[in-house]
C-alpha cells in the first residue's frame, strides 16, 4: 500500500454559505503535505469531510485508487484515517490511559485489565518522548498542552494510513515541538501519509514536502516546498504581500502599573515576583508545566493564591478571589482556551463584546442601551477586522481567528489597565496574527501594561520589550533587548548554563 490520498472536486455548503467549492487535494505516503490558508479558507471543513464528520455535497475521496465511502468518523477510522483536531475529543473525567485506548475499552471482552492498559499507555508515551506524563491522572487536571499530547497518542494508538495534524504545536513549547517533529519523521519513514495544518511558516519549510493552499473555500495552488519561498507562499494564502510580521512600535514606557511580590498559588506558582509598566509589553516564556498560566490565573483571580501581594498603580489589591475582583481592579485576561473560557460560543458578537462588569456602557446604566451596544460593537468589528455579517451573529459561526478577535473585544471596550494575553495567536492565521499584534501595540501606546504568555518563540522575541522565563513555578531569569533570543530562552527554560 502506497497510502496515496486524493480528494477530488469536493464541495460543501451550510445553509446559504458555500464553505468549499470544487476543492482538490493530493497527498502521498512517506511525505508530509501542508494544508494552508487563512482562517475561514476551508481547511477545517475539508479535513472534517475526510474524517467523516461532514458529508460532501459533491466530490470523491480515493485511497490508493479505491473509492472510500466515508459517511461517519467510524468509517474514516476503519479506512485508517485519523484526524487530530484543534478541538480535543477527550473524555475529561477519564484518565490519560483510558483516553488513549478509549476505542479498545471493552472490545471483544467484558474484562478490562487496568494494569495492562496503563502499561501500554506508558509505552506509547515513552515512544513519543512524553514518558513523564502520569497515565493515571484525569484528563480534566491536565494543561491544554498535556491534553494535546494525549490527543496525539490517542490517534497513534490506532493503525493509521492517513494522519492529519491540525495546529499540533499551537500549545507546545520548543522541547515538545522537537519531539513531535521527530515523530513526524518516523511516520514518514513508515510510509504514513501525513497532512499538516499550521500557520507557522518555519514549521512548513522545515517539515513539509508539498503544500495545498486554499482561499475563501476554493483551491488556489499545490506547490513543492523546495520550489517556493515564504513571501510567495504567504501571497498565495492572503492574496497580497505582507510586510513585517511584527509591526514596529516606539516604546513609551511609564510608571509601574502592576507589581507582584512573593506570589504563591497551588503547586506550580512558587514565590513569583515581577513588575510590568504602563506602555510595556512583557513576555512570559517557559516549558509546558512551568507555571506561566497558573501565575496569570492567580493574578486575575481565577485561581486562589496562598500568599503574596498584588498591586495595581501602587495600590494593594486586597480582595482577589474571583475574576470579577481582578476586573474591578483593572486587570483583564484573555485565557489560552478561548472556546471554553474566552467567548460564549452560542451568544452573538455584541453580547460577547459587552460582557465584562466594568464595561462602560453597562456600568453607567441600569438598563442596557442596545443601540449604543451595537454602535460600539460595530466600531470594534471594524477595528479588529472581524469577518462577520452583523453584530448579532453567533460566535460559534466564526472562524478560529475571528473568535479570538471577539474574545479580545470585551477588553478593548472595558478600559482595563493591565491586560494578560495567554497564547493570544494560538490557531490564528498569519494575517489575523499581524492584526492582533497591531492591537497589542495600540494598547501599549494607550498606556496599558500588556503581559503576553506564549509558546511561540518568534512571537515572544518580535513583540516583547522584556521577557521573563519561568521554570518549575519560579522566575528563572529576565531578558531584554538583544538578549531576547531563542538560545537564551531555551537555556533559561531548561536550566542550562
Amino acid at each position: 500500500m502506497s497510502n496515496h490520498l486524493i480528494m477530488r472536486n469536493i464541495s460543501k455548503h451550510f445553509g446559504g454559505v458555500q464553505a468549499l467549492r470544487n476543492v482538490s487535494l493530493e497527498a502521498h505516503g512517506g511525505q508530509v503535505h501542508a494544508l494552508m490558508g487563512e482562517n475561514g479558507a476551508g481547511k477545517s471543513t475539508l479535513m472534517k469531510i475526510l474524517a467523516g464528520a461532514h458529508t460532501p455535497d459533491e466530490g470523491e475521496i480515493l485511497l490508493d485508487g479505491r473509492h472510500l465511502p466515508i459517511d461517519s468518523p467510524h468509517a474514516a477510522q476503519a479506512h485508517g484515517i485519523s484526524v487530530i483536531h484543534q478541538e480535543f475529543s477527550l473524555a475529561k473525567h477519564l484518565s490519560v490511559a483510558e483516553n488513549i485506548f478509549l476505542h479498545d475499552l471493552g472490545a471483544g471482552t467484558s474484562i478490562i485489565r487496568w494494569s495492562k492498559l496503563k502499561a501500554r499507555a506508558r509505552e506509547q508515551l515513552d515512544a513519543l518522548g512524553f514518558g513523564e506524563l502520569d497515565v493515571s491522572r484525569p484528563v480534566s487536571t491536565l494543561s491544554v498542552a498535556e491534553q494535546q499530547i494525549v490527543e496525539i497518542c490517542k490517534a497513534l494508538s490506532r493503525t493509521s494510513r492517513v494522519l492529519v495534524f491540525d495546529e499540533p504545536t499551537a500549545v507546545l513549547t520548543a522541547r515538545e515541538t522537537t519531539r513531535l517533529f521527530a515523530l513526524l519523521e518516523r511516520l514518514k519513514r513508515d510510509g504514513v501519509c501525513v497532512i499538516y495544518i499550521s500557520h507557522r511558516l518555519e514549521e512548513i519549510f522545515r517539515l513539509c514536502d508539498s503544500a495545498t493552499v486554499l482561499k475563501d473555500g476554493t483551491f488556489v495552488s499545490t506547490v513543492r516546498i523546495a520550489d517556493i519561498d515564504e513571501n510567495r507562499l504567504v501571497q498565495l494564502m492572503v492574496g497580497r504581500e505582507l510586510q513585517d510580521l511584527f509591526p514596529k512600535r516606539d516604546a513609551c514606557i511609564g510608571d509601574t502599573r502592576l507589581e507582584i511580590r512573593g506570589l504563591c498559588a497551588g503547586e506550580r506558582v512558587r514565590d513569583v515576583s515581577f513588575h510590568v509598566r504602563a506602555g510595556e509589553v512583557l513576555g512570559f516564556s517557559g516549558l509546558v508545566g512551568a507555571g506561566r498560566t497558573e501565575t496569570m490565573r492567580a493574578i486575575f483571580g481565577a485561581d486562589r493564591r496562598s500568599s503574596g501581594e498584588i498591586r495595581v498603580d501602587g495600590r494593594p489589591v486586597a480582595k482577589l478571589k474571583r475574576p470579577r475582583h481582578g476586573i474591578e481592579s483593572g486587570i483583564g485576561m484573555l485565557p489560552e482556551d478561548r472556546k471554553q473560557q474566552g467567548v460564549l460560543l452560542n451568544m452573538p458578537i455584541r453580547a460577547n463584546a459587552m460582557m465584562t462588569p466594568r464595561n462602560t456602557l453597562a456600568h453607567l446604566r441600569c438598563i442596557l442601551d442596545h443601540r449604543a451596544e451595537r454602535v460600539r460593537t460595530r466600531e470594534l468589528i471594524k477595528q479588529l477586522r472581524v469577518k462577520a455579517r452583523d453584530t448579532d451573529v453567533d460566535v460559534s459561526t466564526l472562524s478560529g481567528g475571528n473568535q479570538q478577535k471577539v474574545a479580545l473585544m470585551k477588553w478593548l471596550s472595558n478600559g482595563c489597565r493591565v491586560l494578560i494575553l495567554d497564547e493570544p495567536t494560538r490557531g490564528v492565521d498569519i494575517g489575523a496574527k499581524i492584526e492582533i499584534y497591531h492591537v497589542i501595540n495600540d494598547l501599549a501606546r494607550a498606556g496599558v501594561a500588556v503581559i503576553v504568555v506564549s509558546s511561540d518563540m518568534p512571537e515572544i522575541i518580535g513583540l516583547c520589550d522584556r521577557v521573563l522565563v519561568m521554570r518549575a513555578g519560579r522566575i528563572a531569569g529576565e531578558l531584554s533587548g538583544p538578549a531576547i533570543n531563542e538560545k537564551s530562552l531555551i537555556s533559561l527554560a531548561m536550566g542550562v548554563k
